[in-house]
């Protein structure tokens, strides 16, 4: 499978400037550093990248001292196999990279799988700072979809075909903006569309996408958020189908110091609709926390 060239397919990627490459582990991480301040840690969402940050990114950089991530097998990180995308080893991963970076953040905001990131952070590896969900992928599939699901996403990726055809299929499907309107129901700009149109059809980052969902373990995460202390905002777009209002609800129950703030009329990627309203919220809560 073809990897994503960053002096081909990365000269679209917003605020490429603040862009770095980072060997850390197994990985070769693609950063991006921006603003000065307390340090502040954001984690992307599977099958997105640093540029679902581009707006927000320069608006918290104006209080902090911002690092946005692509996630292993992600966008421009390469170097990880499929056992470093489970919940846990992950969240590993990531840690190694904030050592190798000498980087202890103030707060994470993680957007979607990017939040249980951050949780599992503060639970595997010492994190105790606020934590900041933006549409938070927190609470498992009901019932037998719980099992059925990851077996389902498993299937998909032992099949090394399967990442090709997905990213194949994409125009096939009516095009990536219907798609991620249909995934998402999140209106973006083009700068955004651009690079996601551009993810969607490279069939390694597709392929990173899948081995993510295929290894993931909510229900063990749910077992231990009544352990997570961190002071906990929870983001949501009540328009998301990708991840319904009522699971953030749910979500935001079991964690002991949490709070939900919705967003009317936006989707999935309200951080993309909205970056202003998003950045503002994130501040806010930041500012609370001290």
């Amino acid at each position: 499978m073809s990897r994503l060239d960053w002096n081909r397919e990365g000269r679209i990627w917003p605020h490429r400037e603040a862009s770095d490459f980072v060997v850390s582990g197994r990985g070769r991480w693609h950063v991006q550093r921006m603003g000065e301040g307390p340090p502040l840690l954001l984690l992307h969402g599977t099958g997105a990248s640093v540029h679902s940050w581009r707006d927000v990114l320069p608006l918290l950089a104006q209080t902090h001292a911002v690092t946005a991530i692509d996630l292993p097998r992600h966008a421009f990180t390469t170097g990880h196999d499929a056992y470093a995308m489970s919940l846990p080893a992950m969240a590993r991963e990531v840690a190694g990279l904030l050592d190798t970076l000498g980087l202890e953040p103030a707060a994470i905001v993680g957007h979607s799988a990017g939040a249980a990131i951050a949780l599992q952070l503060a639970l595997a590896h010492g994190f105790n700072g606020p934590v900041v969900g933006l549409s938070a992928a927190l609470r498992p599939f009901p019932g037998p979809l719980a099992q059925i699901y990851p077996a389902i996403a498993k299937a998909l990726f032992v099949n090394p075909l399967v990442p090709r055809l997905f990213a194949g299929s994409i125009d096939w499907a009516g095009g990536a903006e219907r798609f991620l309107w249909r995934s998402t129901r999140s209106r973006i700009d083009a700068a955004g569309f651009e690079c996601y149109r551009t993810l969607f059809k490279n069939a390694e980052h597709a392929g990173g996408g899948l081995a993510m969902m295929a290894n993931w373990d909510l229900p063990s995460l749910r077992v231990r958020m009544h352990e997570a202390a961190n002071p906990v905002l929870l983001v949501h777009g009540a328009k998301d189908p990708a991840i319904p209002l009522a699971w953030a609800r749910d979500a935001a129950g079991w964690l002991p110091n949490a709070r939900l703030d919705v967003l009317p009329g936006l989707g999935h990627l309200a951080h993309e609709e909205a970056p202003e309203k998003a950045a503002a919220l994130i501040a806010a809560f930041l500012a609370e926390q001290g």
